[in-house]
């Protein structure tokens, strides 16, 4: 049995958000519709002010209300330095750790042949023309570490390099704060790998 149009189309909407489900979907949107009313309504101003006002910086191509983003636009950062990250999520994570001074690129994905997503699709063009900065030092390649997120940096690297410019990837390790016994081996050979001598 099919409910009310409406309530179809609301369900098959929240099919689209990632990790929901139809039986998910379903049960947000009758939660929404049957004990919060005043959260759907406030839902639906905010992700259509989000969707009508969110734009792409002209810059990093990071999501911003203005033409630059306050990032961009900050005579604090450290152009020098561009770090290369897959989405606004990532670069957010990026931020929270204050470690970093530069600038961002945010790809908005990861090359996939298999899903039809290529270099154009990721922006490469843009990178690599932000890339061509004489006051850039260092392009730091902090893609996840996915097969699809190391084919990228891997992509991304040898184009940069055969421009002569200087390349890192994000290293990779031990969390802060676990224990090795609750460590997976490929996280600690890993680890191994990228040691680095100790200082004192």
């Amino acid at each position: 049995m099919k409910g009310p149009a409406p309530l179809e189309a609301l369900t098959a909407a929240l099919r689209r958000l990632p990790g929901v489900g139809a039986r998910t979907a379903q049960r947000f949107a009758y939660h929404l519709l049957q004990h919060d009313r005043e959260g759907a309504a406030l839902l639906s101003r905010a992700l259509g002010e989000a969707v009508e006002r969110i734009r792409h910086c002209a810059r990093c191509n990071t999501f911003t209300e203005l033409e630059i983003c306050e990032t961009c636009a900050s005579p604090r950062r450290d152009s020098s330095l561009l770090c290369v990250v897959e989405t606004p999520a990532d670069q957010l994570m990026v931020e929270q750790t204050m470690s970093f001074p530069g600038l961002y690129f945010v790809l908005m994905g990861r090359l996939s042949p298999l899903d039809g997503i290529g270099p154009r699709q990721i922006g490469l063009e843009r990178l690599l023309e932000r890339a061509s900065d004489p006051a850039l030092r260092e392009v730091i390649l902090a893609t996840n570490f996915t097969q699809e997120g190391e084919a990228t940096a891997h992509y991304i690297g040898e184009l940069l390099r055969a421009r002569g410019i200087r390349v890192s990837r994000l290293a990779r390790g031990v969390p802060v704060g676990s224990e090795l016994e609750y460590v997976d081996p490929s996280t600690i050979a890993q680890a191994l790998r990228d040691r680095r001598p100790v200082s004192g």
